[in-house]
């Protein structure tokens, strides 16, 4: 009997976790929607001409709709790394999207222009100096981490914004073992879901990238904290 009970509560448990993935992560995909479509409309173009009709919105939409809505993702994935679950889990996630989107916003434009920069001197780069190809790697790591880092300070701490691109940009390159945490979680999860597990992508990609990124980070914080 007691075995009995033991395996239907780790059932439920299990249960209650991949929902709470799920559902959050198919919110995160509506919300993005709009470039979800882009991007498949990008992937499918037979003419390269016009993939920049379509690159142009993409970039458009970064700060406005996804980085609000991954905010509001890790500001779930904060809850659960903390137990902190509300019930109310539509409701939250569109009240944190609501509550951050001024600084996800201007954290959108702030990252999207860097990312921009380092793709345009890949691109320029590439055929001139292929030795500098190791070097853009290294540096598109690290704008990766920071990035992610970046989502889990704003919905950690109540700072100023500057002090919070300050804040993740020291935790990136300040902390090795949050960067490589950061760095191979996301790079397995990404090769998985782009490469041999397609539907991980609207069910679980995006709750497990951000819960994983903000483990290794409250880890440290309350490292830190003593």
């Amino acid at each position: 009997m007691n075995k009995s009970i033991g395996f239907m509560g780790g059932f439920y448990a299990i249960s209650e976790w991949v929902m709470r993935f799920s559902i959050t992560n198919l919110l995160w995909v509506l919300f993005n929607l709009p470039i979800g479509l882009l991007l498949l409309s990008l992937l499918y173009l037979e003419d390269s001409a016009g993939a920049m009709y379509l690159v142009v919105p993409i970039v458009a939409l970064l700060p406005v709709l996804f980085f609000p809505a991954t905010t509001a993702l890790f500001a779930k994935a904060r809850e659960w790394v903390r137990e902190e679950v509300d019930t109310r889990h539509p409701r939250s996630f569109f009240s944190y999207y609501k509550e951050n989107y001024k600084t996800s916003f201007l954290a959108g434009l702030v990252f999207v222009a860097l990312w921009i920069v380092l793709i345009a001197d890949i691109y320029y780069f590439s055929s001139r100096h292929e030795g500098l190809m190791s070097l853009f790697m290294i540096m598109g790591i690290l704008l990766f981490v920071c990035t992610m880092n970046f989502f889990s300070v704003v919905v950690h701490y109540n700072m100023t914004f500057l002090a919070q691109l300050k804040h993740a940009f020291v935790l990136t390159i300040g902390s090795p073992l949050v960067f490589l945490a950061v760095a191979l979680c996301s790079g397995v999860i990404l090769y998985i879901s782009l490469y041999i597990f397609p539907l991980l992508i609207p069910l679980f990609t995006g709750s497990l990238l951000a819960f994983l990124s903000f483990s290794a980070f409250y880890r440290l914080h309350r490292k830190i904290a003593g």
